[in-house]
């Protein structure tokens, strides 16, 4: 939305049907209700697959919610951070922040750059060393956590904080999982992932590399030695085209592909490449292959395929004869259809890739030797849903290198009893294993999605875990499952919890002390929306952007730079200072200037926290509801004095 075109109203030209009467009943600037603050759920956490409270530590980096104990604001926002997730600099830099795409600033301008001001907070802890605590106590508990990828390591660290031992049992030589072989390393520094990773295991969680379940040790060896299982173990196959010719061996997995890159054993492509695929996997495969280029004349030994079945390894020295690579992505679908990261799609474009929309692959052409030469699609047009095929106009388009991109599933060997039957683990709502007391599962190999569900996955996980070894029965998720603001908490950390309450009939309880007066949570089933929201509030901020390395085609090749830069900590508070604070106060002050009673007051300093700014004096509230008119953030709702 433009500048120009910044206005809002509450009631719009030709407006005429009425509100329910029951919201709102004024009889001469008098009603029967008065204000209550409700506490609700901005957007962008309710579509945080890990349920970050992203109001509240951006609340922190603007300087709102001060902390009581005497940090710097940068580590009280850090540790607001990892309450849901333990890798701040690397989700912000790599997730595609679904969080954004529900911001309520979308309906000003555009949204807040949540994912800049978590790489500034996440990058600002590593570089002050910042670590987690070890647990308190230690309950005698032994978990076993198979696999060391996001979902895994996010798991050791929430198990590992409530007290348990821990011991990931990893396959591969290096923790990390997608973080560090499925996505390039240029998006995920190693240094960065390291320090992360290593912050967890400081915790004092044990590792055992180069250890795969089913084949180093028996699922029955673990239920032996560990009170619970935590399963993680990725989606590390990549599905096959399944069309004629697809077992050519240089038709290859886009995980294998981009594993032998980050293990640099890949450096070097021949010929065309083709990429099949429309997500994020397809868009990394394309990236590297336009920087890694190719070679004219490549010896047997040196075929890409050798290299990603791990058979050989690319001589460095041979890197100086690449030229930039032929590379295509083929999707059955329309561009528009692509469920890549938008912003992923057009770097790829804009390197130098180059995109075959609604073509359906039907067969992989094969010399006599048995490798692949071409791939035969079939044009195809869409109506809706229902795929309209041009058989007569089907054509081959040759390759040296085919990367199916198109679907993932986990490595059961030895663990076959877990399959179920796709090739994945099936699980209920708590992320306990169906056919297995005892274990439990989360990340890509329930689903495969984003890195951050795989964490969030881990987080429900873990509290079923707890509350299995204390032999208690699961209790009902909530309906907005995330961390939530706890005003509760924060009373308490500075020292302002209400009284014990005496369970006693009491009378004139707007003055007792064993209660938040005129304070309802409803976070747990309620997300806000803008609708309930003054946005004519909300003046037009321009976006801080972080610096992006603008990559075109002729620059791509051997261009490993990290993509964004961090913002500078001005920027990065600047940029949290857009945030419109959806659901909860933010201490405008609109509600006190606005109340024709003076019945709003602020809370005594000494008796203010996030989320206590003011209060009501319902001896001179009116009803009038003009402060829930022109509250911004919806905190405000009439509603004392119903029936």
């Amino acid at each position: 939305m433009s500048e120009g075109t910044l206005t809002f109203r509450r009631f719009q030209d030709g407006d005429h049907t009425p509100s329910h009467h029951s919201e709102r009943i004024v009889v001469s600037g008098y009603s029967h209700k008065c204000p209550t603050y409700i506490h609700r759920t901005p957007p962008c956490q309710g579509s945080c697959p890990s349920g970050h409270d992203i109001r509240g530590w951006l609340s922190i980096v603007r300087g709102l919610d001060k902390p009581a104990s005497g940090l710097s604001w940068q580590e009280y926002a850090f540790n607001r951070m990892v309450e849901a997730n333990p890798f701040p600099a690397i989700m912000g830099r790599v997730c595609p922040a679904p969080c954004q795409d529900g911001c309520n600033r979308n309906m000003v301008e555009e949204h807040v750059g949540i994912n800049s001001v978590e790489q500034f907070i996440g990058d600002w802890a590593i570089a002050n060393t910042v670590q987690f605590l070890p647990p308190a106590r230690e309950t005698g508990k032994k978990i076993a956590v198979v696999g060391g990828g996001p979902g895994g390591l996010a798991a050791a660290y929430f198990l590992r904080r409530n007290g348990h031992a821990v011991t990931i049992f990893e396959a591969y030589a290096a923790l990390g999982g997608m973080m560090r072989f499925g996505i390039p390393g240029y998006r995920t520094p190693k240094n960065i992932l390291d320090a992360e990773i290593q912050r967890i295991i400081d915790m004092g969680v044990e590792v055992r590399l180069n250890t795969k379940v089913g084949i180093h040790l028996s699922i029955t060896q673990l239920e032996e030695e560990f009170d619970a299982i935590f399963w993680a173990i990725g989606a590390q196959s990549g599905n096959t085209l399944g069309i004629a010719g697809s077992e050519a061996p240089n038709c290859v997995s886009g995980i294998s592909f981009l594993r032998a890159f980050n293990e640099n054993r890949l450096q070097h492509l021949h010929g065309r490449v083709l990429v099949i695929g429309g997500g994020d996997t397809a868009m990394d495969v394309a990236a590297v292959a336009r920087r890694i280029g190719h070679i004219e004349h490549a010896s047997e030994k040196d075929r890409p395929e050798n290299v990603i079945l791990g058979y050989t390894a690319h001589d460095v020295a041979s890197v100086a004869r690449r030229e930039g690579a032929d590379v295509w992505i083929i999707y059955r679908r329309p561009i528009a259809k692509m469920p890549a990261t938008r912003h992923e799609l057009d770097s790829v474009q804009k390197e130098g890739v180059l995109i075959q929309e609604s073509l359906v692959p039907l067969e992989v052409i094969r010399a006599p030797d048995g490798r692949a030469t071409a791939l035969r699609v079939m044009p195809v047009e869409w109506e809706g849903n229902t795929m309209i095929p041009h058989q007569e106009k089907a054509f081959n388009i040759d390759c040296t290198l085919v990367v199916s991109a198109v679907g993932q599933g986990g490595d059961f060997t030895g663990i076959e009893s877990l399959n179920n039957g796709r090739g994945l683990i099936s699980a209920d709502r708590f992320y306990r294993v169906s056919s297995h007391k005892g274990h439990f599962v989360g990340g890509d190999v329930i689903r495969p999605h984003l890195l951050t569900t795989a964490i969030g996955q881990a987080r429900i996980a873990c509290d079923a875990i707890e509350s299995y070894l204390a032999g208690q029965e699961l209790v009902r998720r909530p309906k907005v499952d995330v961390h939530h603001f706890n005003l509760l908490g924060e009373l308490q950390s500075r020292g302002l919890e209400p009284e014990p309450y005496q369970h006693g009939e009491v009378w004139g309880t707007n003055a007792a002390a064993f209660a938040v007066h005129n304070y309802e949570d409803r976070s747990a089933h309620e997300i806000v929306t803008h609708e309930r929201m003054f946005l004519g509030h909300f003046q037009h901020s321009a976006m801080n952007r972080r610096a992006e390395i603008e990559i075109t085609a002729h620059k791509v090749l051997g261009n490993f730079q990290e993509r964004f830069s961090s913002l500078e900590e001005k920027n990065a508070v600047d940029e949290a200072n857009r945030c419109m604070s959806c659901g909860l106060c933010f201490e405008c002050d609109q509600c006190l200037i606005y109340c024709p009673q003076v019945a709003i007051y602020r809370v005594t300093k000494k008796g203010r926290a996030m989320g206590r700014y003011v209060d009501t004096d319902y001896a001179k509230c009116i009803g009038c509801h003009i402060c829930m008119d022109v509250c911004p953030t919806g905190y405000i709702q009439m509603g004392m004095g119903e029936e």
